[in-house]
């Protein structure tokens, strides 16, 4: 199973597409809290919904049970906590949501995490992937950047 990573940001939409084109996947995964955002330009829902599927013959789906919570980000991004303490933050949040027995691996094998974050090192969706990855058996990440 190879669980893709991507963020958008200071991507260009040739840059963005054309990486989840040659990852071969056959789904993106949503997992930001906020999905519809104008800053979010062609990454918005709609809109990422309709070119990943002219453009990459790709599916769409969001789940937002694999985002932080709105406290929990705004801890982070608007009140200065750290990047430690909000990945504890998040890694207990996905083990209290149980998240790998409620996320079907079907949806994932395959697939593409999406969050908003230029690269993965400090990004909530390395935390999912690799969370997974330590939960279930032969899960392969690759961050596209």
């Amino acid at each position: 199973m190879k669980i893709h990573t991507i963020g958008f940001t200071k991507k260009s939409a040739e840059k963005f597409f054309g990486l989840l084109r040659a990852s071969g996947a056959a789904t993106l995964v949503d997992i930001r809290l906020n999905n519809v955002s104008q800053l979010a330009g062609f990454a918005k829902r709609d809109d990422l919904k309709y070119f990943l599927g002219e453009l990459c013959g790709m599916v769409y789906t969001h789940r937002p049970e694999l985002a932080p919570t709105q406290p929990m980000l705004d801890d982070y991004k608007k009140q200065g906590t750290g990047w430690a303490t909000y990945e504890d933050r998040f890694l207990e949040l996905m083990r209290h949501r149980g998240i790998e027995n409620s996320i079907p691996r079907e949806l994932l094998d395959n697939a593409v995490l999406l969050c908003s974050e230029e690269k993965p090192h400090q990004c909530h969706r390395r935390l999912v992937a690799e969370y997974l990855a330590q939960h279930w058996d032969s899960v392969t990440i690759e961050h596209l950047v």
